[in-house]
């Protein structure tokens, strides 16, 4: 299934052989460190910069149906972020992973991001658009 829309990416959890439990890593735009003049003129911009986790959870499809639902919560946090990154986890047996089982795939993503090793991750903004990152 190809997965343009937040809606998607959980009908594609909902169609897996078994249960899913999606992973969220929350990044914040911001400067890099030694950033030149440029960088900061085109993040000023809204362009450019780098992308720090500040925030994860994980949730079973069915709490997180609506991203907008998402959103409440996160802001209940009083963390702000940019973008959300998005993965799954597996279940087996028909079940789910639970919360702890998720820790350590967690942990890795937000090391992945930290690196810059995005690729695996479906990204949205805040309005739960799909988004593209470079």
């Amino acid at each position: 299934m190809n997965i343009e829309t937040y809606p998607d990416l959980i009908r594609a959890a909902g169609q897996q052989s078994e249960p899913q439990r999606l992973l969220f890593v929350f990044a914040k735009a911001e400067l890099p460190n030694g950033y030149t003049d440029t960088q900061k003129h085109n993040f000023d911009q809204g362009h450019g910069g780098a992308l720090a986790p500040v925030l994860c959870v994980d949730k079973l499809p069915d709490e997180v149906a609506d991203f907008s639902a998402l959103v409440t919560e996160s802001k209940n946090t009083g963390v702000d972020w940019d973008i959300a990154f998005v993965s799954a986890l597996g279940g087996r047996g028909g079940f789910a992973p639970n919360s702890d089982e998720a820790t350590q795939p967690l942990k890795m993503m937000m090391e992945k991001i930290q690196g810059g090793m995005i690729a695996d991750f479906l990204t949205f903004n805040k309005t739960g658009e799909l988004v593209a990152l470079y």
